[in-house]
């Protein structure tokens, strides 16, 4: 703690280490723990009982946050001329087919989602190592692999969002910004954990929340009962 900024420090004090929050009380705690100038974004911190090596236990999925996520999300469309006019219509930000590969052969990545039809997807295989890391390879399972794009495209900018454990068996997804205020937070909360609850694997046997902690960016963690059996 000594180590943190003044800012940081005072704000930290607002929260009790030791106690387990209610969700509203714990994003109302949030919108007032924010150390930063800026509008930060409101975390939720899920530590899972699922094995990630275990196909079935690879928690990740999608889920449209009723308030959005308070990010500007640049969506491009790697499909068809035919269906450039639709995607465009939806709001995506870059279409293209020949144009846009020559930008990924440069490097270039203006956007935060990409969205293929099935037809166009192996072609999109050669640029793997370009975009897998960044997480931003389309997928079935993120509807980003869709026929119809501009439906794809409409629920991007809507508040889709994925979410997927990682190696460390925690998933981290952000839930809208500290302006949003508790209310509308409270609502992109429990969209996320009624999803995450859908989503609890068939084969396991133990716990599968062990833990739930909710943060702004650079704020303090605050400590929340598990909203998910």
């Amino acid at each position: 703690m000594e180590r943190r900024g003044k800012k940081f420090q005072a704000v930290a004090k607002l929260v009790e280490v030791a106690k387990v929050y209610t969700l509203a009380e714990a994003l109302e705690l949030a919108t007032k723990t924010n150390p930063s100038k800026f509008d930060a974004s409101v975390e939720v911190h899920v530590r899972l009982g699922v094995d990630p090596r275990q196909a079935d236990q690879n928690i990740r999925a999608t889920v449209t946050l009723p308030n959005g996520t308070g990010k500007t999300v640049r969506v491009a469309v790697f499909a068809p001329e035919a269906e450039h006019d639709a995607a465009k219509k939806a709001g995506a930000d870059i279409v293209g087919d020949e144009t846009f590969l020559k930008q990924l052969d440069k490097g270039e990545i203006a956007f935060d989602t990409l969205v293929s039809t099935p037809a166009y997807m192996p072609r999109l295989g050669k640029y793997a190592r370009l975009l897998g890391p960044k997480g931003l390879m389309p997928n079935p399972k993120s509807g980003t692999v869709a026929a119809d794009v501009a439906k794809a495209v409409t629920e991007a900018k809507a508040g889709k969002v994925e979410y997927r454990v990682d190696k460390q068996a925690t998933i981290h997804l952000s839930i809208g910004k500290v302006s949003f205020g508790a209310n509308k937070l409270e609502e992109n909360a429990r969209a996320f954990f009624g999803s995450l609850q859908s989503q609890k694997p068939s084969s396991l046997k133990g716990i599968y929340v062990k833990s739930t902690a909710i943060a702004t960016t650079m704020g303090p963690g605050i400590k929340v009962e598990n909203q998910v059996n």
